[in-house]
């Protein structure tokens, strides 16, 4: 492993959600011939980062080209894969992606990577987005706490002022909000199906 470069970096794919309004297990959902997180996992790799699922011990997981890390089984929030990802590698650049992103984009990703502040996070209509984003482990004296309160992901956030990705500097990477899609729900799922049959350049 290089020490400098974006091979340096981490892309954190977490899958230690529930994925209630999917129906559970999202991780493993069938998307075009694919698992859902094979998507996510792809892009990071081919940005030239070194992709690493973070999960809960118990969360269905499909075949995996990458290594693992397990998460403290509780609290079950958002929080809890990025601290134990910044946790388990506290000396390298974080990228923190969500298992359910089917379009992320790896010029995204590497850009994320090798941008020197502690949090950069993407903004769309006033919504900040957690993911992708670039985290530091310097932020976890302020993660951890939040974490501990489950306070809401947003909020924690928000407090520590990141720098925000606007539209007009995600357009350079693709549609924003295609870029941000979240496959949370079964009409999510199949929005992404027919993107995908329609367009299959779209990841």
């Amino acid at each position: 492993m290089e020490e400098t470069g974006l091979a340096f970096a981490i892309g954190a794919v977490l899958a230690g959600g529930r994925g209630s309004r999917l129906g559970g297990a999202k991780a493993t959902v069938e998307l075009a011939g694919k698992p859902l997180i094979a998507y996510p996992i792809t892009a990071v790799a081919e940005a030239g980062i070194e992709p690493v699922v973070i999960a809960k011990r118990d969360s269905p997981l499909p075949p995996l080209p990458c290594r693992t890390v397990c998460e403290p089984e509780e609290p079950r929030h958002p929080l809890a894969g990025i601290v134990a990802a910044l946790r388990q590698f506290p000396d390298r650049p974080l990228v923190a992606v969500a298992c359910d992103m089917p379009f992320l984009v790896p010029a995204l990703l590497a850009h994320l990577a090798a941008v020197p502040e502690q949090l950069v996070l993407p903004e769309l209509e006033g919504a900040l987005h957690p993911f992708p984003g670039r985290y530091d482990a310097s932020l976890l004296p302020e993660l951890e706490p939040a974490l501990a309160a489950e306070e809401p992901l947003r909020d924690a956030l928000t407090r520590l002022q990141p720098r925000r990705l606007g539209a007009e500097e995600l357009s350079q990477f693709g549609p924003p909000q295609q870029l941000l899609f979240n496959v949370n729900t079964p009409t999510d799922l199949e929005w992404a199906r027919r993107l995908l049959r329609r367009s299959p350049s779209a990841r």
